[in-house]
């Protein structure tokens, strides 16, 4: 029941935007006062559904609107299927979440949608239903509802850009009718086609090339930069904007804290352009913006950016007028694999340069593996001052992670290979990716011992960023490679599923077995996780800097908020190293909890140290 309180409250908020909605909204469609009258009338709907538990964590969030930044944030992403077969599962597994100490959980794509032609359920057919094997709206209602009282926030993908072929809106236009074939982008011939494609970028060039495709049954052209089956929306189309925003706020009255953005960069089509990044996208972000903060003020956005930085921080908006609450750090992630291929952090040193230098308030989500393939976005400027080739550079990287190049026990798989131009993408779990699974075949325990290390030092780098790290499940037990996709019809062509594999629950259980791979890897991260938690020094608000270590394998990165000092050093070698910092103060190693003299620093391969300077005792 909406009492005169909450309506008070909305009518203020509501207030507080009003002139820059409108603004805003004429902007992108002109003097369409009707179409502006039933979007308000579409938000003040959704605010009258919103239960009383949301709008309790709504005031709660807005009394403390940093809450979501503080330095015991841990992430985790999960396929409910793989995880738990359905959300009930996911909630009897609650348990388990807790006590890998995530407090942000992540549910992969769950939304209907076609079997065989999803992308993985990103082509929704229904954005207001659950996929039947996973369980049901009301399943999803009531994990939130566990979630929120386990103080852990729950985050679902909104893909924006598309809907599947057999969503309601695609059946309809495909039947012929006018209405709906302009909620999408139709052409009855190739001239505006063609025309796009002369300066939009494609996608995946190999796998599914174009950007459009022909609907043989109806004689018509559909846009479709993904896949043929994800047909491109049209929000030059005032309908179109109104309806996507009541499924996004239909999704948080279910009781999701953050909502993922997909592909967010592509929403805004315009013949002459890229189709990319548009000034309209922003404008349509920032209205998301204001809209959640009107009727659900507790939620927050993740925009799925994978881009260079400089396209990626836009996004956040400005301070006046902030967009995205957060944003991937995409760019770090696939820079962080670079380094361990090259032994070399210059690249890696620069990136944490170029993100210490940004405004507090602009949070990253930090990650070493997700549910898609790497990209090897770099920045190949630099890397051409090293004279270094991109072409022949991401052969080498490829070639390594596979397990191609000499004495490389890393066992990845390419996805969407191009074989003239080298530019594959990677796939791979992190443990896998390190080497252990190469260590296993091998059966050499010193080779798996440094596998595992350098699983650990690269969570204690990514523990080490400012922002919020989030884990790929299975990656706090070392989870290999899931080579039986091959074997599978639906997913044999798709080499991602290498690493979308079913969660071990039987090899989660040696995560208590002294020795195992499970119980090392899983007991390091946790203790990891508990000290990032409990010292203001990892705080996003820290200040951050790289430091000299004199060692190009070797990165040196200081952090420092109220009254500590945190030094971190990496060796991304299979090599020991001596190292002397000099840094003064009075030093303690946060692992050995034992006083350290930064001048004299021994790093094993693929090692690292935490130390901590604290006038606080």
């Amino acid at each position: 029941m909406w009492k005169k309180a909450d309506q008070e409250a909305y009518r203020a908020r509501f207030a507080r935007h009003a002139d820059e909605l409108k603004w805003l909204y004429c902007e992108l469609y002109g003097q369409r006062m009707d179409e502006l009258e039933a979007f308000y009338a579409m938000m003040e709907e959704a605010a009258k559904a919103r239960k009383k538990e949301l709008r309790l964590m709504d005031a709660k969030r807005m009394a403390s609107p940093g809450w979501y930044t503080k330095n015991e944030q841990l992430g985790m992403m999960l396929y409910v299927g793989n995880f738990a077969k359905t959300l009930d599962g996911v909630r009897q597994k609650l348990d388990y979440v807790e006590e890998c100490g995530v407090n942000y959980l992540h549910l992969m794509p769950l939304l209907e949608s076609p079997e065989g032609r999803s992308d993985g359920g990103y082509a929704v057919s229904d954005f207001r239903s659950v996929q039947p094997e996973l369980g049901t709206m009301a399943d999803l209602e009531a994990l939130a509802d566990d979630c929120r009282a386990r103080g852990i926030s729950l985050c679902l993908d909104f893909v924006m850009n598309h809907t599947s072929e057999e969503h309601a809106w695609a059946k309809r236009a495909r039947a012929g009718e006018a209405e709906y074939q302009n909620r999408y982008f139709f052409y009855d011939n190739w001239e505006v086609p063609h025309q796009f494609e002369q300066t939009v970028p494609q996608v995946f060039p190999t796998s599914a090339p174009g950007n459009f495709t022909w609907l043989d049954d109806c004689q018509k052209i559909v846009m479709t930069t993904f896949w043929p089956y994800q047909w491109d929306l049209n929000y030059q189309n005032p309908v179109v904007l109104r309806e996507m925003c009541a499924n996004m706020l239909y999704l948080a009255n279910r009781g999701i804290d953050v909502i993922r953005i997909d592909a967010v960069p592509y929403i805004w089509k315009q013949l002459v352009t890229s189709c990319r990044n548009l000034p309209q996208v922003h404008t349509i972000v920032r209205m998301l913006r204001m809209v959640c903060e009107i009727v659900c003020p507790g939620v927050l956005l993740l925009g799925e950016v994978v881009m260079e930085p400089e396209k990626v921080t836009p996004y956040f908006g400005t301070p006046e007028k902030p967009e995205c609450h957060m944003l991937y750090n995409v760019t770090t992630m696939c820079t962080t694999w670079h380094t361990l291929a090259t032994h070399d952090v210059r690249l890696l040193q620069k990136q944490m340069n170029l993100l210490a230098a940004l405004p507090k308030n602009q949070l990253f989500l930090n990650y070493l593996r997700c549910h898609d393939d790497i990209g090897w976005g770099l920045d190949y400027e630099e890397l051409a001052r090293d004279g270094i080739d991109q072409t022949a550079h991401k052969r080498y990287l490829n070639a390594y992670f596979c397990g191609e190049w000499k004495d490389s026990l890393a066992r990845g798989e390419r996805y969407n290979d191009d074989p003239y131009s080298g530019d594959a993408r990677l796939c791979g779990t992190t443990a896998s990716l390190c080497g252990v699974e190469g260590a296993m075949e091998w059966q050499d325990e010193e080779a798996l011992r440094q596998a595992l290390d350098c699983d650990v030092m690269l969570h204690a780098y990514l523990f080490t960023q400012s922002g919020i790290p989030v884990l790929y499940s299975g990656d706090e037990i070392a989870a290999l490679n899931d080579n039986t996709y091959r074997t599978d019809l639906a997913k044999q062509s798709d080499s991602r599923y290498l690493h979308r594999g079913d969660f071990d629950w039987t090899a989660a259980q040696k995560r208590f077995v002294s020795h195992t791979r499970e119980q090392r890897v899983f007991t390091a991260l946790r203790r990891l996780e508990k000290l990032r938690a409990v010292h203001p020094v990892f705080d996003a608000k820290a200040s951050l800097w790289t430091i000299s270590t004199r060692d190009t394998a070797v990165l040196g990165v200081m952090r420092a908020y109220r009254g500590e000092r945190l030094l971190a050093l990496f060796n991304f070698s299979n090599q020991s190293k001596r190292l002397s910092i000099a840094e003064a103060g009075d030093f303690v190693d946060l692992l050995t909890e034992k006083p350290t003299n930064p001048s004299r620093i021994l790093l094993r391969p693929y090692g690292f140290c935490w130390l901590l300077e604290s006038a606080l005792g």
